[in-house]
């Protein structure tokens, strides 16, 4: 049986919590006790939720754990020295350390982070990194695995990263199965961007969203205002006044938004050559795309690729 501690503060967020179901389902679905979860805090007792809501938890004196999950709160706050400590010897107590949401926060002030992959939730990403500047943070990640130590993006993103253990724990099969249950996507990857380029840019009018969806299916076309503009019946200069009205960008760097989510896409999940790559997604030629890459992510497409086969593996 694998025993898993989900840590609390006070403050912290119930959803964040919803990963445990992943690991009762799992013991339902196999129809014998895969997984027991406990609610551990520095002191234990009841503890309270920032919607108010009190769980009971015990305290981490002499805990005896397989998986250590740190549950975020809804803004990261300096944790206490016992908190830290523990947090700190916990890779040379247990197999697994993981945060959820801004538990990476803790993790960081253990310095379990420091020359390690990690993501938070992406509103809070830049901070992680400007506040443990030895860590590499990819803000644009569903969840990470680097070595023994897990983190995850926003709240339900922690139900990945449950899912990503069960897998590794006990099989593709049962994962499936218990994302099948839970209604939710078994194969929603580390990998996968937090965003998406679409709903970021939440156009409100039917003619610009329909001239996105037809950039969408035309990447590979060079996508001009004109070529836009057309395709919704509109003056190219009626088309721009509008389209940046309402998404706040211009249609060029729009397309290269697009462009950049498609790509990542497949350099993460596909074997395509990274000169097919670009052609396909309308960059033109490889050098381009590793600019705009450079300039979106930080990391040239090589180096996702790379990450993303070592996450899969």
């Amino acid at each position: 049986m694998i025993s898993v501690g989900l840590l609390v503060q006070p403050g912290f967020q119930v959803l964040s919590l919803a990963c445990a179901s992943v690991f009762e389902m799992a013991n339902l679905s196999a129809g014998q006790t895969l997984y027991e979860a406990r609610m551990l805090s520095e002191d234990g007792g009841m503890v309270r939720a920032s919607i108010g809501t009190l769980i009971e938890t015990r305290p981490l004196a002499r805990v005896r754990l397989d998986t250590l999950a740190v549950v975020g709160v809804p803004k990261p706050v300096p944790s206490s020295a016992c908190v830290v400590d523990f947090v700190r010897r916990s890779p040379q107590r247990f197999r697994r350390v993981s945060a959820i949401c801004t538990g990476a926060f803790i993790l960081g002030e253990a310095g379990l982070l420091d020359g390690r992959r990690a993501t938070t939730h992406w509103l809070y990403a830049r901070e992680l990194q400007r506040l443990y500047p030895q860590a590499h943070v990819e803000e644009d990640r569903i969840y990470i695995i680097d070595g023994s130590i897990w983190t995850s993006a926003g709240m339900t993103a922690g139900i990945d990263l449950a899912l990503g253990m069960l897998e590794k724990d006990f099989g593709a099969d049962l994962a499936r199965e218990v994302a099948r249950k839970m209604v939710v996507y078994h194969r929603r990857s580390g990998g996968q961007s937090q965003h998406s380029a679409l709903l970021e840019m939440d156009a409100k009018s039917d003619r610009i969203q329909s001239a996105l969806a037809y950039a969408k299916r035309n990447l590979r076309k060079p996508l001009t205002v004109e070529d836009l503009a057309d395709a919704v019946h509109l003056s190219p200069r009626q088309f721009s006044r509008a389209f940046r009205s309402e998404t706040g960008k211009s249609p060029a760097k729009a397309v290269e938004h697009l462009r950049l989510e498609a790509a990542r896409l497949m350099i993460e999940q596909t074997h395509h050559p990274i000169d097919v790559v670009a052609t396909e997604t309308g960059f033109a030629d490889r050098e381009r795309m590793r600019r705009a890459f450079l300039r979106a992510f930080g990391q040239p497409p090589q180096v996702i690729r790379r990450n993303a086969r070592a996450e899969a593996a």
